[in-house]
């Protein structure tokens, strides 16, 4: 493509993370021409890679919620899908912990809640857990059998192969600067400024918002598009740390949530490899940089409730960001599908917020999208 070129599409979906892949292939699969415009050199280079790779139950999030609807959807579709596609992924189960009696009142209130959202959690005494997690001290905990791990890439790669296979277009280096939406004839009009190598202009009838971390910066300079309908951005910073060596762990263990997130957890890849995050900082932009000094406060934290952590096998890891609608202090906010009934552009679905559990509700929010467009 020329500097001076346009490409005309029928849709086109911003962002080539889980989320953008997922919409792209549910649009492809309806029989729509779709191309994906992705700003990094490849697909899933920002949330989508920067997460704990764990497939959520829908346990933490307020009954009724996009988030808890999501969650449950996607992970009742996302099992199936990797079994089908050969994406690899394994049904571990998780444990979440009360480290003190104090604690257990708010297992038996995250327990209530999973059963709002139709999740069943089995309660542990503190025999059960110690047989079931040797060498963890707590009071009591949650288990659930329905969390699992997943190859985050493989998923991608899956998802990839199938928009293609139905037409559709993956464009890499692609960064989208700008958006100019209008309405003819009842319908939407949307002309996107695409810079990189070779910069060029998208004309599409329809388009999908799914930037991740760049939705909300650039949806506030889009437009033909209500500003009172943009929402304020913020990013928490989380760090995860690996831990070399051998240990005692097939299931996963979470402490009962913390503000901002679901506190410091442990984590397997599907290799057996340990990590613990992530933890939760508010930063004023997005940044990946990880402080090997945190390793004490990780220390700190875990051993409460492993008391044999040994902080000489923690290894700075790498860190994710996630896209908030509520900072420090304030309630978590829903995910935000915004369609055309929302803010009256025809053709146009922002998609804001997408943070965890995204990568368990990307093909139940890629319904959504679907069923929000005509």
């Amino acid at each position: 493509m020329s500097g001076e070129e346009t490409l005309t599409v029928e849709t086109a979906v911003i962002g080539g993370g889980v989320i953008g892949l997922a919409v792209a292939r549910a649009l492809a699969l309806q029989g729509r021409q779709v191309v994906v415009l992705e700003r990094e050199a490849t697909f899933g280079e920002g949330v989508s890679s920067r997460n704990s790779e764990v497939i959520h139950a829908g346990i933490y999030y307020p009954k009724g919620s996009i988030k808890a609807a999501t969650c449950v959807r996607g992970r009742e579709l996302l099992y199936p899908f990797c079994q089908q596609r050969g994406v690899p992924h394994r049904k571990c189960g998780k444990w979440i912990i009360a480290v003190t009696p104090q604690q257990i009142d708010v297992l038996e209130r995250i327990q209530a809640q999973a059963a709002g959202n139709g999740v069943a959690l089995a309660f542990a005494g503190r025999n059960d857990v110690s047989n079931a997690l040797p060498g963890v001290d707590a009071a009591a905990a949650l288990y659930s059998p329905e969390t699992g791990i997943v190859d985050s890439h493989q998923l991608m790669l899956a998802m990839l192969a199938d928009l293609e296979s139905a037409g559709g277009t993956l464009i890499c280096r692609a960064p989208v600067a700008s958006v100019e939406s209008s309405v003819d004839d009842g319908a939407g009009q949307h002309t996107l400024v695409v810079g990189g190598a070779v910069p060029c202009r998208v004309r599409a009838n329809c388009v999908v918002n799914a930037a991740g971390l760049g939705a909300v910066p650039l949806a506030q300079h889009w437009q033909g598009y209500p500003a009172d309908a943009c929402p304020t951005p913020y990013y928490a910073r989380g760090v995860y740390f690996s831990y070399s060596g051998r240990h005692p762990f097939r299931q996963l263990v979470y402490p009962v949530p913390e503000p901002g997130g679901l506190g410091i957890h442990l984590t397997l890849d599907l290799a057996g490899q340990l990590r613990f995050g992530p933890d939760v900082e508010w930063i004023a932009q997005p940044d990946y940089r990880v402080d090997k000094a945190r390793a004490e406060a990780f220390a700190s934290a875990v051993r409460q409730w492993w008391p044999a952590l040994d902080v000489a096998r923690l290894q700075p890891g790498y860190a994710g960001v996630r896209p908030k609608l509520a900072g420090p202090g304030e309630p978590d906010a829903d995910f935000v599908i915004q369609g055309p009934a929302s803010h009256g552009v025809p053709g146009l679905v922002q998609l804001f917020g997408i943070e965890s559990p995204g990568l368990t509700a990307s093909l139940a929010i890629a319904e959504e999208v679907v069923r929000a467009l005509p």
